[in-house]
């Protein structure tokens, strides 16, 4: 595994300099800024990477007005309220996405919202209090807790609402294979602890955020206009 300084230097040399290397990196949220979010707009973000699994995001995201308006602005106490008919009468609704399994997930997943937030004070507070160091820690915990938040949609959902993370895409999991850090794409835990580690010694040695490095190594494989 390269120290970060030769990774960044063979990024830099595909993106044509560091200042254009730096305007295509992502900035992680501040944890009062992670706070300072309401429960029901985690709810809402979480409900989106849900229906957007699979699907065109900007179909997704066109619809979401109607969404937001369907399931009360994705106020947790009253989302846990709706009942399986108004789930069945939203199936012939042509304003949103009719994928009855997908539009149960927002009823199970207020309830986890709002079961962290009692525990926490706030699902916000829980979210921003996680340590960076232990990512995968927080991603087993939106898999086992959330509906639908399994494989990748836990780590793209952090990336919506501006926790810092690291995604594992294919040209990220490329990236690492090439470093010497896995040699398949890693799903199995022990896989992962060993792709956290390394990603805390290049977080460690270059001072950046995990989605900005994440970024980084995906622009050292491929198509040099790819992004992770």
């Amino acid at each position: 595994m390269h120290h970060f300084d030769v990774i960044l230097e063979r990024a830099v040399a595909r993106k044509g300099g560091r200042k254009s290397l730096d305007s295509l990196l992502p900035a992680p949220k501040t944890s009062r800024a992670l706070m300072a979010k309401k429960d029901h707009r985690y709810l809402s973000d979480m409900s989106r990477r849900v229906f957007r699994a699979g699907l065109k995001h900007s179909m997704v995201d066109s619809k979401w007005p109607a969404f937001e308006a369907r399931f009360f602005g994705f106020e947790p106490d009253k989302v846990i309220l709706i009942s399986d008919e108004r789930l069945e009468q939203m199936m012939q609704d042509t304003t949103i996405i009719r994928h009855f399994g997908k539009l149960k997930t927002v009823r199970k997943n207020a309830q986890f919202v709002l079961d962290i937030g009692q525990e926490y004070g706030s699902f916000g507070r829980f979210i921003a209090r996680w340590p960076e160091s232990d990512i995968i820690g927080l991603w087993r915990v939106l898999a086992k807790q959330g509906t639908y938040l399994g494989g990748r949609s836990a780590s793209a959902f952090l990336r919506m609402v501006g926790k810092d993370t690291f995604l594992l895409t294919e040209d990220v999991v490329a990236a690492l294979k090439a470093q010497g850090v896995v040699d398949r794409a890693p799903t199995a835990q022990r896989d992962l602890r060993v792709v956290q580690e390394a990603f805390n010694q290049w977080r460690e040695q270059s001072g950046l955020a995990l989605c900005q490095i994440s970024r980084i190594l995906s622009f050292t494989v491929g198509d040099s206009r790819s992004i992770e």
